[in-house]
């Protein structure tokens, strides 16, 4: 159903508009399965639909929500042969844009189209109008006694403006028996109102902005580029406190004033609380929220508003891309280099290049921003691609910290311990200043192995590859792959000694055990996604962190972006060299990203700060690019690295997963798979070989990674191998990666 695709951000976007067809008897309905096609549905008597109507089918026994789609059906169908739909459900149609954005997807990731579809009515509930809600209006008249908490609630109610019961009590001060005695007395009438809004209209003109110098002049050249109207792809480069996010507000708030509707793509959910506090601050209300932590009926809420337009902006995690909706005029995706954006379950995409997609096909604008941009946007901004916007310094003239590295080879740790003396002496200094100190290490848990000084066994996880992470706060081990847990044993399962279970290697938490040894009167705080808490816990603590009550943090990712603590002045990167050891080809790209974004946490505010990488490789390129502040000279060196690879954005990827309940049925499945490959000029496929995570949930895995220049038809091969390839039976899963990011 969608278009092949060889250049992501080429031709392909050229399609001409979907035109509606008159309503027939016979309609095609995507239904949320792995199918490659639409059904075809009688519809009966009285009923209208048309292309994008949401409507309830007959699936086998069940009824499940589909949607119309474009396409004539079978001239030869019989409508009376048919099931008919269900039912039409009472919200708009998806728009001509948001269907033909579904079967791009749908074509480019190879992904079955319903799938893709399913991702945009996500939330059955909503496809119906919210009813009224129930109010009172005061109708006239005394009460027969006067009291004190009667006359609280009758001075609010003269003026005729209607309440809920429990909104008059609140108001009032009053109990709702009160209320109701007054409705007893006839003061009032019943009168039923529209629910209220999600959240309250943003204004644009709120606050005047809050940006100056350089901040100013890209903030015209985003607006700028935006009056002109139709598709503009802008990214915006600056260091970590720049004021990228302000300038992208007036992007916003052009947008507003243009009636348009905004999604901000964000790709942390704990990022979301002090984002939008901002936002709020400049436009004078929240955007509506949309992850997968929001309660279901907040997501209804949500969906309602956007696809009535009542919902004006958006700040999401990915799958915010797919919502429905109804003037959708311009897509920010902040932190646009992070992975996060890449989904790898069901329909695999990356949101970021999804997101271009959707800009391009819809005629309007697309802001990606980061401090440090993906190789492939920085390839784009350089050759006029998308138009580059540079913030070189900071915000109000704070300096970016002094970064220096610490040889571990010349200032080891002492015995049993992971941080170096220098390291230790800068918290000691910073912390009798009265400032924070952020120790980084991006690993959870305890320890990443553990294993028995005895016999030497490991604690391996019985259903995937994988070793056993020791998490002492909760007394388990756990699996990172696949949640399987158990307690922390006292003896070793192998040979049955005690007390000789030894763990291995620095997690968060082990540092923290370290800090805790070394500064006893430290506020700490450990910041890691698999505390318990939850969401809320992190954002409680990021804003004890902004307050100032902390002295040290010690922090996964979680705490590398969007996070503004004013008093942070020292960044401790514990392990700088932990990216590094794979053999993904993005591993220096990424570990470059996420060191560059931590240890701008530091001096933001404009206090004098420091950041320190421990090292057993000072002269890595990516080390050496991160201490001298020279992010160029890094993407030049990579970006040709590439080019000489012809790997991404030079040449084009795709990962096949093939997987089995036995090892035998996945090799042999994706050897035959290979065997199937076309012989075809400029397209190479590489496997199979088995997986480097070989387990994963009990099933075995082999990869093929299949690989292109950038103007093969890497879509049409895939699709061809795997029509010639072998039929996929018993438990053998086929998982098709297009622009994968995990070599996993």
């Amino acid at each position: 159903m969608g278009k092949d695709s060889s250049d992501l951000f080429g031709a392909l976007f050229d399609a001409p508009p979907l035109a509606r067809p008159p309503l027939v008897s016979v309609v095609s309905v995507l239904v949320p399965l792995p199918v490659p096609e639409a059904y075809s549905y009688a519809v009966p008597d009285g009923m209208a639909v048309m292309p994008g109507s949401v409507v309830q089918v007959p699936l086998g026994p069940r009824q499940v929500i589909g949607v119309v789609w474009d396409g004539e059906p079978d001239p030869r169908l019989d409508p009376k042969k048919l099931r008919p739909i269900t039912q039409v459900f009472d919200c708009p149609p998806l728009t001509d844009e948001m269907r033909s954005f579904i079967d791009w997807v749908a074509g480019y990731t190879l992904s079955p189209p319903g799938l893709v579809a399913r991702m945009a009515v996500r939330a059955p509930a909503a496809l119906e109008p919210e009813p009224m809600v129930e109010a009172l209006r005061y109708r006239g008249g005394e009460p027969e006694r006067m009291t004190p908490a009667r006359a609280r609630v009758m001075d609010l109610v003269r003026d005729e403006v209607p309440f809920t019961r429990s909104g008059l009590s609140h108001a009032a001060g009053v109990s709702i028996s009160v209320i109701d005695g007054l409705v007893k007395q006839g003061l009032f009438e019943t009168v039923f109102l529209p629910p209220p809004p999600v959240v309250a209209r943003p204004d644009p003109d709120y606050t005047a902005p809050r940006i100056e110098g350089p901040q100013k002049q890209a903030a015209s050249e985003i607006v700028e580029a935006m009056q002109g109207g139709g598709f503009s792809a802008s990214l915006i480069d600056g260091v970590t406190g720049s004021g990228k996010t302000e300038v992208y507000f007036e992007a916003i708030a052009q947008a507003l004033r243009q009636g348009r509707q905004v999604l901000i793509l964000l790709p942390e959910i704990a990022l979301t609380a002090s984002f939008l506090e901002r936002f709020q601050d400049r436009f004078g209300a929240k955007p509506a929220e949309w992850h997968s932590d929001l309660a279901p009926r907040m997501r209804e809420k949500v969906w309602r508003g956007v696809v009535t337009g009542e919902v004006r902006v958006v700040a999401g995690a990915r799958s915010a891309l797919f919502l429905p909706f109804e003037e959708l005029g311009l897509i920010i995706v902040d932190e646009e280099h992070d992975s996060a954006y890449k989904q790898e379950d069901r329909v695999f995409y990356n949101a970021r290049d999804m997101a271009v997609v959707r800009a391009r096909i819809g005629q309007f604008p697309v802001v990606l921003v980061s401090a440090t941009p993906s190789v492939e946007s920085q390839v784009n901004g350089q050759s006029g691609r998308y138009h580059l916007v540079h913030l070189p310094t900071r915000f109000g003239e704070a300096a970016m910290p002094d970064l220096h590295l610490i040889d571990m080879r010349r200032h080891p740790p002492e015995r049993g311990g992971f941080l170096s003396p220098v390291m230790l002496r800068a918290v000691k200094k910073t912390i009798e200043k009265g400032q924070q100190a952020l120790l980084f290490l991006n690993r959870r848990g305890y320890a990443p192995l553990t294993l028995c000084r005895v016999c030497g066994h490991r604690f391996q996880c019985p259903q995937c590859s994988s070793w056993l992470v020791e998490h002492r706060f909760k007394g388990q081990i756990q699996c990172h792959q696949c949640g399987y847990a158990e307690k922390t044993p006292e003896a070793c399962p192998e040979c049955g000694t005690f007390d000789h279970l030894v763990a291995c290697g620095p997690g968060v938490e082990r540092i923290a055990e370290e800090v805790e040894k070394h500064f006893p009167e430290a506020r700490t705080i450990v910041m890691s996604s698999d505390l318990l808490g939850g969401v809320k816990r992190m954002r409680l603590e990021l804003e004890a962190i902004a307050k100032g009550e902390a002295d040290i943090v010690i922090g996964t990712q979680l705490v590398a972006k969007g996070h503004n603590f004013p008093l942070m002045t020292l960044v401790g990167i514990i392990d700088a060299d932990l990216g590094l050891a794979n053999g993904d080809p993005r591993a220096a790209e990424r570990t470059f990203q996420l060191l560059s974004q931590v240890t701008g946490r530091a001096g933001r505010t404009g206090l004098k700060s420091h950041g320190l990488l421990q090292t057993y490789q000072p002269q890595h390129p990516v080390m050496q690019a991160i201490v001298s502040g020279d992010a160029s000279a890094f993407y030049e060196r990579e970006i040709g690295e590439r080019e000489k690879a012809l790997l991404p954005p030079f040449g084009r990827l795709a990962s096949i997963i093939v997987s089995a309940d036995t090892r035998l049925d996945a090799e042999t499945h994706a050897r035959a798979l290979r065997a199937a490959a076309p012989k075809v000029s400029g397209i190479t496929v590489l496997g199979p070989a088995e997986a480097p995570l070989a387990l994963v949930r009990g099933r075995h895995r082999f990869r093929l990674l299949v690989h292109g220049r950038r103007n093969s038809d890497m879509q049409g091969y895939l699709r061809s191998m795997l029509a010639n390839g072998p039929k996929v039976r018993g438990t053998v899963h086929v998982q098709l990666d297009v622009d994968p990011q995990s070599f996993l």
